[in-house]
């Protein structure tokens, strides 16, 4: 080696760094706690045991509704139910793997006096408990019992080169050899972690094979699959009508809304309807280029806006950001060594890592919002009005 430095045959652990660089990053993929180490190039993990309160009724015949497997899984015999703005109670007199069957339980005021009364296209319920007899010693609590299932996804190397110059040690710009490799090793993670952004959001799940590359899916892949909720917006503007309808399809599925992910410019378009009643937070540790809290209407809680330059412009995201975590592969965690060639004229290192992405309960913690008017049609638009 022609140069020295102080850690030259040092495999140094960057990870601890790594996870302060995401954090800090203004996009996408600060929303990404650590999780407990992979163990497998394939990792698989338990989903969330999350169960939504409410069932949507496809059909009404007589006093039987009908549903959908998830659905008819939420429901017991015993359970109370309401149809959504509407006071009656109803009670759940038999349920099996296609629907249910109802009778009256209380009429509240309501104009439905009788099961048989209800609109014959169905409609959402909502579960409002399930009694109990007293002394029960079975396992029938208020919640349905649901084994965890299980997801997974692959791991993806990633790989950044450091290299000083010969002519750029001699220079001596920036201190010693010590202080311009960590330096260049700091622009080095902030470009990977740029690059973590658009796999996190774009990525699709490919496992590792002896002639196929590991790929890490994305938001796109497990958020676009069936089942996950979504919202045509009809290309019309982003409002908080559009918002709060995604923000009650993941309530209704048991997660919990806490973020609005889109373009700078979609954050423009909404933080125009909300600029009387947003809070900028200015010295702030929560995430995100450009973070402002408003109401959730159907919670009262705070929901941030996500400002991500890599978001579609004509798409946006409700997500409950439980649902995201970051995990290394053991042993594989972003670390660099030193790979200076034999009479190499300089300083070449190289950090490497070999990780994925968890997105737990994605059906039940993310809403895609689609076929946005585009940002810039919906600001001209607001500008003239």
């Amino acid at each position: 080696m022609l140069y020295n430095y102080s850690f030259a045959n040092r495999k140094r652990d960057l990870s601890d760094v790594m996870s302060s660089v995401i954090k800090d990053e203004p996009r996408f993929i600060s929303n990404f706690r650590s999780a407990p180490d992979a163990s497998s190039a394939k990792h698989e993990y338990l989903e969330d045991q999350l169960t939504g309160r409410g069932v949507t009724a496809l059909a009404v015949s007589g006093s039987r509704i009908s549903l959908g497997g998830a659905d008819a899984a939420k429901l017991k015999t015993g359970t109370l139910v309401a149809l959504k703005d509407d006071p009656a109670l109803f009670k759940v007199t038999g349920v099996d793997a296609e629907g249910a069957t109802l009778e009256i339980a209380a009429v509240n005021g309501s104009t439905y006096t009788d099961a048989a009364s209800l609109p014959a296209e169905g409609g959402k319920f909502i579960i409002v408990s399930t009694p109990m007899t007293e002394g029960t010693s079975n396992g029938d609590g208020e919640e349905n019992y649901h084994l965890a299932t299980t997801q997974w996804n692959a791991t993806q190397i990633f790989r950044k080169e450091i290299v000083l110059s010969g002519t750029a040690l001699a220079v001596n710009l920036y201190g010693n050899a010590d202080n311009q490799l960590n330096r260049q090793t700091a622009f080095a993670l902030a470009d990977l972690a740029r690059d973590l952004n658009r796999v996190a959001l774009f990525g699709r799940r490919v496992e590792a094979s002896v002639n196929t590359r590991g790929e890490a899916g994305g938001l796109y892949f497990f958020g676009t699959q069936a089942g996950v909720p979504v919202i045509d917006g009809g290309r019309k503007q982003l409002d908080s009508f559009i918002i709060n309808d995604a923000a009650q399809a993941i309530l209704g599925e048991g997660g919990d809304p806490m973020q609005i992910l889109c373009s700078p410019g979609q954050a423009r378009v909404i933080s125009n309807e909300y600029r009387d009643r947003i809070q900028i937070l200015r010295s702030d540790d929560r995430r995100g280029a450009y973070v402002a809290v408003i109401v959730n209407e159907i919670n009262g809680k705070g929901m941030t806006i996500m400002a991500d330059p890599d978001m579609p412009d004509g798409d946006a995201w409700v997500v409950d950001t439980g649902c995201f975590a970051l995990v290394n592969l053991a042993g594989r965690a972003i670390s660099d060594m030193d790979a200076t060639p034999q009479g190499f004229d300089g300083i070449r290192r190289v950090a490497i890592g070999e990780l994925t992405f968890e997105f737990r309960n994605v059906a039940q913690r993310c809403c895609r919002i689609k076929n946005l008017l585009s940002s810039s049609e919906a600001i001209s638009a607001i500008r003239n009005a």
